[in-house]
Order: structure tokens, then C-alpha cells, then sequence
């Protein structure tokens, strides 16, 4: 404190009181230094404890088990460990991800059939094609306070981000233009430079995304192979849960990207780079095929949302 205070008696006096305030924490520093010779705490005897115990694993594996859909913050409060812990768990321990709950609107009674015809499409390429989910690319937009930005995410790398923002650097929104300048200049080019061909793109039915000259732009690169409204293969409308960005991507880089506090808008550009690059090739590979095994789930389920999907009107 004192060097912090430039080495300022009075300033340093003061910071003391306002972070021990009880006349307690001064007898105990005094008696633990007669003591030890050191203000520090003593060695604690016995075998180290870790909070990634063989119980603790136990219990969080039958807690899932049980109540899937709980969020890591309330889980980790109702079996008494850290949030940070849990999540170590789940990933190191238990191989698992804690997705992101997503919000959409219920869906209409036609929407049941366009999910179950999308589905049973997609389950077909998949016994059609050789590893069909390493030739998929599925997008989608993510509105954060300050930035907009697109990503692509595939069975072995997340391709971006692309920030849309004008000359100063400051966030737009995406039009039809704006998305066409995106495809050209860099979806397209960075599938080439990777030697990705013979890829399926998927794309929402924003109005940006499907009007005409965009679906002339997007046909033209991929041909026949087209996941969109008025696409090769229609996408359902009202269907984040079968989209890797929305049940995956977004609620993943919202939970690290903000961790830090950036203050920044570079900053927080930084750090979507920065979480981007740190996701590995094989969650990227288990959550491409999470798409067929979620398909199967909404066939399976008549065309509803799966279980991790809560409804606004």
C-alpha cells in the first residue's frame, strides 16, 4: 500500500482503514507475526483439498443428469462449489459444454412440418454424403452492445470474425448490401485461401440474407448446396436450436468475452478474436455433429423445439 501510495503515510493510512476497518484485523496480523515471525497464514496440514474432487465429479454428473437445462451459475450454487470449478468439471472431467439457453418465438403450427421436412434432409445427407457435417458452414449474425459481427462456424475452424462498422470503426447495422460486400470480399475469398469446396451454407431468412440479388450471389458460390429460404434446402423459420451459431457460438463467446471488462471497443474486439482462436478443433467437431444429432432430436420430438429453447411472445 504504501509503494502504491507514493510511499504517503497519510494516503496509505487511510486505505488500510477503509479495507480492515475492525480493530480485530490489526490484533491478528500482530499476533500471527509474535507468533511465526510472518503476517502470513500457516501452512494448512493434511492433504490438500480440490474442489475437482471425485465427489464433487459425482455430483455434478448425477445433477445433470437430472436437471439438464439448469444454468452453471444456479448449479453451482445449490451443490455448494464454485461457478468456475463446475465449469472445469463439465469440460476437463465430464466432456461436456454448458450451451447457452436461447429465446425465439413459439412456433406456428406450419413450422412443425418445415422443421421435420429440414431435418429429415439433413439426416439424409448425412448418410448420403461422406462426413457430411465437415462440409457445413452455418451462420448468423451476433448483436453485442458495440459491435456487430458475423462468423462462420464449420467442423474444424470458426471463420471470422467480421465486424461490420463503418470508416471511423463504429458498429452498422447489416443490409443487403452490406451482407453481399461481406460474401465477397470475405466469406468466398477465405473459403478459397482454405481450400474449402463443395460446402453447404446455411443462412437465416433475414431479409438481408435472402433478397434477390443476394440468393443470385450466394447460388453462383454455392451451387446446389444452399441451406436458406428459397434456397437448395429451405431453413425453417423460428430454428436457433438447429443452428450451431445460436445453440453454441454466441452463448459461448458472451460468457468470456466480457469476463475482463473491456472498456473498449478494441478491446472487445480483441477478445472475440482472441476466444475464437482458443476453441479447439475437437469442440468444433463435436458440435458440427451435434447438428445431426439434434436433428434426429426434432424429428423425434414431431418438429418442436428441443428442451433448451424458451418461448416470447
Amino acid at each position: 500500500m504504501f509503494l502504491r501510495n507514493n510511499s504517503s503515510v497519510i494516503r496509505t493510512q487511510r486505505e488500510f482503514r477503509r479495507r480492515f476497518p475492525q480493530h480485530s484485523t490489526i490484533r491478528r496480523f500482530a499476533t500471527r507475526l509474535e507468533a511465526t515471525g510472518s503476517t502470513l497464514d500457516r501452512p494448512k496440514s493434511g492433504r490438500p483439498r480440490t474442489g475437482r474432487s471425485a465427489e464433487n465429479i459425482d455430483a455434478v454428473r448425477k445433477d445433470v443428469e437430472e436437471c439438464p437445462e439448469t444454468s452453471t451459475r444456479r448449479r453451482a450454487t445449490q451443490l455448494g462449489i464454485s461457478r468456475r470449478t463446475l465449469q472445469r468439471i463439465l469440460v476437463k472431467d465430464l466432456k461436456m459444454f454448458p450451451y447457452k439457453t436461447q429465446m425465439t418465438h413459439q412456433l406456428l403450427p406450419a413450422d412443425h412440418r418445415a422443421r421435420l421436412d429440414y431435418c429429415q434432409r439433413v439426416i439424409n445427407l448425412n448418410l448420403e454424403e461422406d462426413d457430411f457435417p465437415s462440409k457445413l458452414v452455418m451462420k448468423t449474425p451476433l448483436h453485442p452492445l458495440k459491435v456487430t459481427v458475423w462468423c462462420g462456424i464449420c467442423v474444424d475452424r470458426v471463420i471470422g470474425p467480421y465486424f461490420f462498422e463503418d470508416a471511423g470503426g463504429n458498429a452498422i447495422t447489416v443490409n443487403g448490401e452490406r451482407y453481399r460486400t461481406m460474401l465477397r470480399e470475405f466469406l468466398i475469398p477465405s473459403l478459397d485461401e482454405l481450400g474449402l469446396e463443395h460446402i453447404w451454407f446455411q443462412q437465416d431468412g433475414a431479409t438481408a440474407h435472402t433478397a434477390r440479388d443476394t440468393m443470385d450471389l450466394v447460388r453462383d458460390a454455392f451451387p446446389g448446396r444452399v441451406i436458406s429460404r428459397f434456397g437448395d434446402l429451405p431453413w425453417p423459420a423460428r430454428s436457433p436450436d438447429l443452428t450451431s451459431p445460436d445453440f453454441f457460438l454466441w452463448g459461448f463467446l458472451k460468457s468470456r468475452v466480457y469476463v475482463n471488462k473491456p472498456q473498449t471497443l478494441a478491446a472487445l474486439k480483441e477478445n472475440i478474436r482472441q476466444e475464437i482462436t482458443n476453441i479447439s478443433q475437437e469442440v468444433l467437431r463435436q458440435v458440427m455433429q451435434n447438428v445431426i444429432n439434434r436433428a434426429q432430436m426434432c424429428i423425434n420430438s414431431g418438429g418442436h423445439h428441443l428442451k433448451d429453447i424458451i418461448f416470447k411472445s
